[in-house]
């Protein structure tokens, strides 16, 4: 791991989490059952993007408010603490509620591990990161807070309305999006400038969609500003839409070309919620492929519920994700606790079935 990675989280009082303090490798899944707590963990990475970006207000606004924030409301937890660790160095900060609903940073800080915690002041609204500590630190934690992006990546929404089947802006390709509405624009760019990890891309979506012959990446005839995606088949030169994909080949395209775009575009951290969402079992197995190939580059956190995936990870990929007396734990699978199992051919999937490794619906 890099220094713009996140080596270990700690979190008292954000949502279903009253108490974490969990390491973090290079790959992560996080298993669990509906409500265990995955995706508050995930949204927690949300979070600390709306306070980089001094957003911190609007998130708590959409949320629903400082209760839907604070482990079962102000009147349970009186303060949220986070710490994120990038190696010897990181950034905290500890938030409390006020009279009007909204969080106010209590305390926040820098950190090296030589020299302990840097404080950035207290009493204000919107993060003070950009002021820095005026300390050697800053010129280690600034970057990191300046060039990472902590973006948690869904694809779910692909029905009739969806974005991704509309129309966007030709240079909407900066980056690419959490949601893939500019999927086609993206896609344009990487076949004009980096036609190698294009090629790919392609070729990997034919593996699970054989009629799948190229994308017809275009700019709108009538509005050259404008693009949407056009695919074509096997043998067949007649221009397609999205809205002619299955929602599950849809999704697999949004993940191949989130997980095979240049490593310069990415971010130093991945997270993606479900991935898995209406996979077929070949495809979720192409799927876990990509996702252990970009984790030797850079970091992934994904959560899911699918056995199949679960199969193609390694146990110490593994973070069990269970609600214990309405608090989310999370341990990491230890492959010695489960040595007599693997010996004898288990599976991981068929351990979790048999609620061995927990992160089940409790009885």
């Amino acid at each position: 791991m890099n220094d713009k990675q996140i080596t270990k989280v700690q979190i008292k009082g954000y949502k279903s989490i009253k108490e974490c303090n969990l390491g973090l490798d290079m790959l992560n899944v996080f298993i669990g059952c509906n409500g265990a707590g995955k995706s508050n963990f995930i949204s927690l990475f949300k979070m600390l993007q709306h306070i980089i970006d001094n957003k911190l207000e609007y998130y708590v606004t959409s949320q629903g408010g400082v209760d839907s924030i604070l482990h079962f409301g102000s009147k349970t937890t009186e303060q949220l603490f986070v710490d994120f660790k990038f190696g010897d160095n990181g950034y905290g900060f500890i938030l409390v509620p006020t009279k009007d609903n909204k969080l106010m940073f209590e305390e926040e800080w820098f950190y090296w591990e030589i020299s302990g915690k840097k404080y950035l002041g207290s009493g204000y609204l919107e993060s003070r990161w950009k002021k820095g500590t005026d300390t050697g630190i800053d010129n280690y934690v600034m970057p990191i807070l300046k060039e990472q992006k902590w973006r948690v990546y869904h694809f779910h929404d692909t029905s009739d309305t969806a974005l991704i089947k509309r129309e966007h802006g030709i240079n909407d390709n900066i980056s690419f999006a959490t949601d893939a509405r500019n999927l086609a624009a993206f896609l344009y760019m990487l076949k004009e400038t980096e036609s190698q990890h294009y090629e790919k891309i392609v070729k990997t979506i034919r593996l699970v969609a054989p009629f799948f012959d190229d994308f017809i990446l275009r700019p709108n005839p009538l509005k050259g500003d404008r693009i949407q995606l056009e695919w074509k088949g096997i043998d067949n030169d007649i221009p397609f839409t999205a809205s002619q994909l299955s929602d599950g080949t849809l999704r697999f395209i949004c993940l191949a070309t989130l997980l095979l775009q240049p490593p310069r575009l990415m971010s130093e951290t991945i997270l993606i919620d479900e991935p898995e969402l209406g996979l077929h079992p070949y495809a979720i197995t192409i799927l876990a492929s990509l996702i252990k190939s970009a984790s030797k580059k850079k970091q992934i956190i994904i959560s899911t519920q699918s056995v199949e995936l679960l199969n193609q990870f390694d146990v110490e990929d593994i973070v069990v994700v269970n609600r214990e007396e309405n608090n989310s734990t999370f341990n990491r699978l230890n492959e010695k606790e489960l040595e007599i199992w693997l010996e004898n051919e288990y599976t991981l999937g068929e351990l979790w079935n048999k609620n061995l490794l927990g992160g089940r619906p409790a009885k």
